[in-house]
């Protein structure tokens, strides 16, 4: 591990903690060719374009697409000697002059050279291209070090001319006690960096450059106020993050606040730490395969980017508002101050052009959180979050600022099914409270923005039927199948249905039932073969309860309920067919096969209710299959020992023992 440099090795060779534009690796070292490749190379990171930091080359190293080729091809002791005092001694053609921080390293036994740029105080600095060429104001633009003039960016570098971002500026009220060591060393614990080593403090806090002197003595600067102090709102106001959750159906109504302070990191950790435990996900087995498909309400990885980037951007001088993230049934807002910098514009956030090479905000802030791996690399947040959203099946997220740009906002909309649960609940909180109107409306509102929702769709459809509102459920029922697909209509159907059987709409039901798709999974299956046999359309309830498949195995009552429909169906081929052999044998299979049904049912969970109808079945399934007496005996007792109050127990028993006196 480097004991000069802040950042982990490792994580650099493999471009992790920094992104790979701000790394430049060189195989060998030749003065003519390599040296003056170097020089600009310096310039450039040195002018710090997009304050990025500057950035890093690796002597020693061979590169392929971008990425270090390990193991190192590495350099001769005498080599890195002789870079070290050629780079230095040439540095001086840099103007404004400006040294790098060279750190020579040994990685797999082979000795290598980083040379760390950070960005600098005092840009723009030009070169001479070359031995004794024109001097130019190089700057980096991707992974390239690139004349500034000719890329049309030499104004915009112009006009940087000293200035450094607020979190790189000397905090000359503040002193270096102010900042806690122990954060310090826990950061660097963090990142597995090699500075953990250095047991001078003053060292310590210039290595990371954490601190700067001024007159003499040393002060610390934004950054490390920012990260390692007790308390940065001492001198940035509104440095904190605040998280709010409204109800729902009751604007203004907060159910919770929450404040996060401390250093930015943590903040930022604590903060994404509770938004994560409020992040409900939802799990589903799909009949036909072997995956689960699932949702989550908001992904992780979109609230992470959302809530870094603001901490990234946000403006941390003069500036009393606090990020602020707004939690809706619907949505997530989270806001910061103050809005983009110029140059970024709505086609930019919405992917429909490439954001331009603008420089950041804050050139600091943005290197230690991806040291932390809480950020990824420049210009890869945006899209991932269109991505991780489109992925969860949410909408997309959405984007604002005024035109003064004071502030900015992201909105995450909830998953559409989590939408639909928060306001189920809102509704049965506040049926429970006794408020039945204001429950009604809270699902109303809701599904006329979410009309393809089957979830609030047949809860709506439940409340409009217990209203006797039969022509509104039917509506409701009819707008829900124009947006959906075949795959969500069963269990909306079945809903239907069923409030239509409860109003004794039979017609009407056995309308919806036979436009039932073809395919249904296991537990619509299962609610639509209840229903036919309500309907007493009992083959159509033995086709779904087939299609049923495993689902069948864990529900009592469907297994209960299908031992019944092949009782009827036997009886009725009985009543057809009396006499054909055909009609017999059928009869038999089918009372053979409630047989079996009714006595795995015997075995599962059930409340005593059904257990006892479950035996009487089993009674007279095994009476009609001529089964020895004793075994036809102990199903109804186990019956009426169940359910003693149950006469038609007793009385069948009784008819039974009358009519087979030699069991």
């Amino acid at each position: 591990m480097s004991l000069i440099l802040p950042i982990n090795i490792q994580e650099l060779l493999y471009c992790r903690g920094v992104e790979s534009a701000r790394v430049e690796f060189k195989a060998s070292w030749d003065v003519k060719t390599t040296g003056f490749q170097v020089l600009k190379t310096i310039c450039a990171f040195a002018n710090d374009l997009q304050n990025l930091n500057g950035g890093y080359i690796v002597m020693g190293v061979e590169e392929n697409n971008g990425l270090a080729v390990m193991p190192p091809k590495g350099l001769k002791p005498e080599e890195i000697e002789s870079i070290q005092k050629w780079v230095r001694g040439n540095c001086n053609r840099i103007d404004p002059e400006y040294q790098p921080v060279f750190s020579p390293e040994i990685i797999s036994n082979r000795h290598i050279l980083i040379i760390w740029i950070p960005g600098s105080d005092i840009r723009p600095h030009n070169v001479p291209d070359g031995e004794k060429g024109e001097r130019k104001y190089f700057v980096r633009i991707g992974s390239e070090s690139v004349d500034a003039a000719k890329n049309g960016v030499q104004e915009q570098l112009l006009q940087m001319t000293a200035r450094v971002p607020f979190d790189d500026r000397r905090a000359q009220q503040a002193r270096t006690e102010d900042m806690r060591e122990s954060k310090v060393r826990e950061f660097l614990k963090d990142i597995h960096s090699g500075l953990l080593e250095e047991t001078d403090t003053k060292e310590l806090y210039r290595k990371l450059k954490i601190a700067a002197p001024v007159n003499g003595h040393d002060v610390p600067k934004n950054i490390g106020l920012l990260l390692f102090s007790e308390n940065p709102e001492q001198w940035f106001s509104g440095a904190r993050i605040e998280i709010v959750q409204f109800a729902g159906g009751a604007p203004g109504n907060v159910l919770e606040e929450k404040t996060f302070r401390g250093g930015i990191h943590e903040q930022l950790k604590n903060a994404l730490s509770f938004l994560e435990n409020l992040s409900s996900s939802h799990l589903e087995k799909q009949d036909s395969s072997f995956r689960v498909k699932g949702w989550v309400s908001y992904p992780i990885p979109a609230l992470r980017e959302a809530l870094v980037n603001a901490v990234y951007h946000r403006g941390y001088e003069a500036n009393p508002e606090p990020i602020k993230v707004y939690l809706y049934p619907d949505r997530i807002e989270i806001i910061s101050y103050p809005g983009p910098i110029q140059g970024i514009k709505q086609e930019h956030l919405l992917q429909l052009l490439p954001i331009p090479p603008v420089p950041a905000r804050n050139r600091r802030i943005g290197e230690f959180l991806k040291e932390l791996n809480l950020s990824e690399g420049r210009g890869t947040g945006l899209p991932k979050l269109y991505r991780v959203m489109r992925e969860n099946g949410s909408q997309d997220p959405r984007f604002d600022f005024d035109a003064e740009r004071t502030y900015f906002r992201v909105t995450l909309p909830a998953h559409p099914e989590y939408i639909a649960i928060s306001a189920l609940r809102d509704a049965a909180h506040l049926r429970a409270i006794g408020n039945d109107t204001h429950a009604f409306i809270r699902i109303e509102d809701t599904w006329k923005q979410m009309p393809g929702s089957p979830t609030l769709t047949a809860e709506l459809i439940r409340l409009l039927g217990g209203k006797g509102r039969i022509d509104a459920a039917e509506s409701v029922y009819g707008k829900f199948r124009e947006l959906t697909t075949d795959a969500f209509v069963p269990l909306v159907a079945n809903v239907l249905i069923e409030t239509l059987l409860d109003l004794g709409q039979e017609n009407a039901a056995r309308k919806y039932l036979g436009q039932l798709p073809q395919y249904l999974s296991s537990v619509d299956a299962l609610d639509s073969a209840i229903l036919a046999r309500r309907l007493g359309r009992q083959e159509i309830a033995h086709r779904y309860f087939e299609r049923a498949g495993e689902a069948l195995l864990h529900d009592t009552r469907a297994m209960h309920e299908f031992a019944q429909t092949k009782i009827k169906l036997a009886q009725q081929i009985l009543r057809e067919r009396r006499g054909h052999k055909h009609g017999f044998d059928s009869n038999r299979r089918l009372l053979l096969e409630a047989r079996e049904l009714l006595e795995r049912a015997t075995q599962m969970d059930a409340d005593k209710t059904r257990h006892a109808w479950v035996w009487r079945d089993l009674g007279r399934v095994k009476k009609w299959l001529k089964a020895p007496g004793s075994e036809v005996k102990t199903a109804y007792q186990h019956a009426i020992e169940l359910l003693p109050s149950e006469e038609l127990f007793k009385a069948e028993l009784a008819k039974w023992e009358e009519s087979a006196p030699d069991y």
